[in-house]
């Protein structure tokens, strides 16, 4: 009995319930058979794979086609409800001979097909960690589902494509395995990238050309796979977008070749690399095909489905178009995209669209949109520009920029009409700059400032902002002002004196001033970015009109002066929010510059308004992206005989001065630029005073002579030029509030131009060198000469600087000692009033100190009398008798009248008999007093009359 048939018995002995070892390395349970009376469920029956293997490899003429056909069949209802993983291994190849045995034997047909449909079913795994450890063999069993589509057979291919479907759409077991588990839903999608499935399936498709039915399942199995990046990736490898995208017009009467076409090159432009794709896309043969298909769709397509895929090819041909090589007008696509795209406002009898309508529905809408967006593309190639003109693009463009009619009919509703009218004029403000003659013959400034006056007015008509567009625009005229601006800046950004005169005459730097003044007027709304960016783009078109022409400068007058001055007033604070501020000034600086700059009476209003003052303000916020702005404008300014004066006047915080702000500019920009300084600022290198950092990485190479050298850029990249300017127009004399640091940097700043001169030099003798000239001895002498000079200037400011900070030195200990030195009589004088009060006290409480500093005092007095009286010499007696005080008196005493309440009016009673009244206060008053009172008066009177001068001249008062 031969193996086969060993095998054979021993398989019919399980299926009666025995068990039978066979010759099998191992025993293989397979399920599915339940022993029927109520006996132990899911008994499994020994199977062993590899017998099956070597019967099939056998070629003896003993085993017989139908033994294989039979086993084979046993094999597929052994595991009718899937394959553990495993077996997977086995499986695959069982159906890998199955499949060599089909060109001669096409019955292996049918059991191969049955194998793939059982693939289709979940895997199982009787171990957590058997995903892990089968990965390999899962993968490469997948992979051999790719080699199987080379077979010519169509039950076989669709059978493997219905199997690959199945992966995307797992379903639970339908009944439970005891011992085994569902293996996770995304295994099967995970081991077909690894796999390389998604390649094998492309290539499987050139095989299917004129079979219909295996094509849309191909195509369907791609649908699906392209869902992952990974196998996207290995289909751009197969160069699948262009094997697809030259198959979409082939016959199909069910219409899914189209549609399933479309969804996968969607798919891989998505999650693939889109430049690949569309370097696949960009070739006569696609383009052809996508043109047939775009204008099939548009004459013909009416149904909802139609007009959805209709504007799917023409997203796609979009992206293509971004391609500059790709050959659009070659293939005659871009014609008759720029026909369709302009058919409904210029009247054209074209066949294409004679009798073509679109409704308001949202599919035409959106294909409105798309070809206004695709002629914004396709107008970046300028061959392009002729078609652009015979398609009287322009003309088309600009009947969107109107009023809207309401009492006209049109086939668009309110919301659709106003989001096309933006998207029209953001469409112009691309194709008008390209087509200056065609925009003139249709009279486009005229228009453009009509629709502006419109939309600077206040009228009931407010749009509803429901579009990219329309962004902002809710309830106002924001999004139509704000884009007719950017066509008319990009107009005048062109330069053309024939649009910028017209646009003159016509009024528009009035008009655009009071639309100014209108959105400052406006209060702060949640549109202010946009608010913002109009008015930016407000003063940038008056720059470009303006710049070079002093009869616009003089239109532009007090008016414009006044918005420039409210912007530069901003809040400082404003500028990190965010909303466009930066911008705004930016365009307000650039506005001084072209509109101010040059006409004197302008510029005489600024200064008079303190326009100097706003910008110190702005240049002392230490913004490195406007300091070179304002420096510029700064130069520009200090022509005007009565800048520098506004200059000089100005204080910022901390009473900062212009010139000190400008040399801290300085000394910031220095050390950004790595320029070499020791702590105080002093040159380090006398021979390279001003080199950068970079300059020194920079090596020095031979340039032809209209080629700037690194010196000479160096002027240009950084701000030290036009401090330097500014400076020297203020003469580097009497700048108030510098400081010592100050002085030390002002140095360098005054020799700027002689150690650039210099350095520049040093260039050209390096070129020399480096060319391996000789210079004749008149001009290396001379050469040698200008470069020693410029190190000697080096050496000379290095010089003035160390005195300057040894002098600052020296001041600075001068000055140290003098605030100890009142420090020291401040405490000195402390301690001289703390023995005064405590002699003082010591006299109060101790007889003997006090008559001991009564003799002091009485000596003192002898002591300052005349030794020798003289003749004829009065004698007044200075010291009264019985006073027991030791308290000097001064010089000087304030003596206060009498109050009225002790001296009475004029017919008060007194005890004292006047004859004759006082002046002032009558007579005396009759006061009752005690004799402690009268006492007291009497000594204030003898106070106030006594005085004496002390020996040291300090001044004191007697008491009693």
């Amino acid at each position: 009995m031969s193996t086969a048939e060993a095998s054979a018995v021993a398989a019919d002995a399980a299926e009666v319930g025995g068990r039978t070892k066979t010759g099998s390395p191992r025993t293989i349970p397979v399920f599915g058979v339940a022993i029927p009376d109520g006996e132990m469920q899911d008994i499994f029956k020994p199977m062993d794979l590899n017998r099956i293997i070597k019967l099939l490899e056998e070629d003896d003429k003993d085993v017989s086609e139908e033994k294989q056909l039979k086993y084979i069949k046993k094999l597929t209802h052994c595991y009718q409800n899937g394959f553990p993983l495993r077996d997977l291994a086995q499986i695959f190849k069982i159906l890998s001979l199955c499949a060599e045995k089909i060109e001669k034997q096409p019955c292996f047909v049918e059991p191969a097909s049955e194998i793939i449909k059982l693939c289709g079913l979940p895997f199982l795994k009787k171990k957590v960690s058997d995903e892990i450890t089968y990965t390999e063999d899962t993968a490469n069993s997948f992979a051999l589902l790719g080699e199987l589509m080379k077979i010519p057979s169509s039950k076989l291919r669709i059978q493997i494509c219905k199997c690959i479907v199945d992966f995307y759409h797992a379903e639970p077991l339908k009944k439970h395995i005891s011992g085994y588990q569902q293996v996770s839903s995304s295994f099967k999608i995970k081991m077909v990238e690894v796999g390389g499935l998604a390649k094998a399936m492309v290539q499987s498709a050139l095989l299917l050309e004129n079979q219909l039915v295996e094509k849309l399942w191909v195509l369907k199995v791609l649908q699906h796979l392209s869902t992952s990046g990974v196998n996207c990736t290995l289909m751009v490898k197969a160069q699948a977008a262009s094997r697809i995208c030259a198959h979409l017009n082939d016959p199909d009467p069910s219409g899914q070749l189209l549609f399933r076409s479309s969804e996968v090159l969607w798919n891989l432009l998505e999650k693939s690399s889109k430049e690949e794709i569309i370097q696949q896309l960009s070739n006569l043969e696609c383009l052809l095909t996508l043109k047939e298909v775009f204008k099939n769709l548009v004459m013909r397509g009416h149904s909802h489905y139609e007009r959805q895929l209709r504007n799917d090819i023409l997203v796609i041909t979009t992206i293509i178009a971004q391609n500059p090589g790709a050959p659009m007008i070659e293939c005659g696509f871009t014609r008759d995209l720029i026909l369709f795209a302009t058919f409904n406002e210029v009247k054209s009898q074209n066949p294409l669209v004679k009798s073509l309508k679109l409704f308001n529905c949202y599919e035409d809408f959106e294909l409105k949109k798309l070809l206004f967006n695709i002629i914004v593309i396709l107008c970046k190639d300028l061959t392009t520009v002729q078609l652009l003109i015979d398609g009287k693009v322009i003309l088309a463009l600009l009947t969107y920029v109107k009023k809207p009619e309401r009492l006209k009919i049109i086939e668009w509703s309110a919301a659709q009409y106003e989001e096309l009218q933006l998207h029209a004029i953001a469409t112009l403000s691309s194709v008008a700059p390209l087509l200056i003659e065609e925009y003139m013959s249709c009279h486009g400034n005229a228009r453009i400032l009509a629709f502006l006056e419109w939309c600077g007015h206040e009228d009931s008509y407010f749009i509803h902002g429901n579009s990219f567009h329309g962004t902002g625009g809710r309830g106002n005229k924001f999004a139509q002002m704000r884009y007719t601006l950017r066509l008319l800046r990009a107009m005048v950004y062109l330069e053309d004196e024939t649009v910028n005169k017209d646009l003159c005459e016509r009024g528009v730097i009035h008009q655009l001033i009071e639309i100014f003044k209108t959105m400052m007027s406006r209060p702060a709304e949640k549109e202010e970015a946009i608010a913002l960016e109009i008015q930016s783009d407000t003063l940038l078109i008056l720059s470009g009109l303006c710049e070079n022409y002093i009869q616009r400068k003089e239109m532009f007058g007090t008016e414009g002066v006044d918005i420039v001055l409210h912007v530069m007033k901003t809040d400082p604070k404003n500028l990190q929010r965010g909303l466009g501020y930066n911008v705004l000034l930016f365009s307000t600086l650039d506005s001084i510059w072209c509109c101010i700059l040059g006409c004197y009476s302008s510029e005489d209003y600024f200064l008079e308004k303190e326009g100097i003052f706003l910008l110190l303000d702005i240049l002392a916020l230490n913004q490195k992206k406007f300091c070179n702005l304002i420096l510029g404008i700064m130069v520009e300014f200090c022509d005007n005989p009565k800048t520098s004066a506004h200059v000089n006047a100005w204080r910022g915080k901390k009473d900062l001065t212009a010139a000190s702000l400008l040399i801290k500019l300085w000394r910031k920009e220095e050390k950004e630029l790595g320029v070499k300084r020791d702590k105080n600022g002093k040159i380090v290198d006398t021979k390279r005073p001003l080199f950068t950092s970079f300059q020194e990485e920079q090596k020095i190479v031979p340039l032809p002579a209209n080629c700037p050298s690194i010196a000479v850029m160096d002027v240009a990249e950084n701000i030290r030029a036009k401090i330097y300017a500014v400076l020297d127009k203020l003469d580097f004399e009497n700048l108030p509030g510098l400081s010592a640091e100050d002085f030390v940097t002002l140095c360098i700043i005054h020799r700027y131009l002689d150690f650039k001169i210099g350095e520049i030099w040093t260039e050209v003798s390096e070129e020399i060198k480096l060319e391996k000239l000789r210079l004749v001895t008149v001009d290396e002498k001379s050469l040698h000469s200008i470069i020693a000079a410029t190190e000697n200037i080096g050496k000379m400011v290095a010089s003035l600087q160390s005195e300057m900070i040894e002098n600052q030195a020296l001041q600075d200990v001068q000055n140290e000692q003098r605030v100890y030195a009142k420090i020291q009589a401040t405490h000195k004088q402390r301690d001289q009033a703390h023995k005064s009060w405590e002699n003082f006290l010591a006299r109060t409480s101790n007889a003997k100190t006090l008559k001991k500093a009564k003799r002091l005092q009485e000596k003192a007095i002898e002591s300052s009398r005349y030794s020798k009286r003289p003749q004829n010499a009065i004698f007044h007696q200075t010291v009264i008798k019985g006073l027991n005080t030791t308290v000097t008196s001064g010089q000087v005493v304030t003596v206060e009248s009498t109050p009225t309440r002790l001296l009475g009016g004029p017919l008060a009673d007194t005890d004292i008999a006047l004859k004759k009244l006082p002046i002032r206060g009558g007579a005396l008053q009759k006061v009752f007093t005690t004799w402690r009172s009268i006492g007291w008066w009497k000594a204030a009177i003898v106070l106030k009359a006594e005085t004496l001068r002390t020996v040291d001249g300090s001044l004191a008062s007697l008491f009693l």
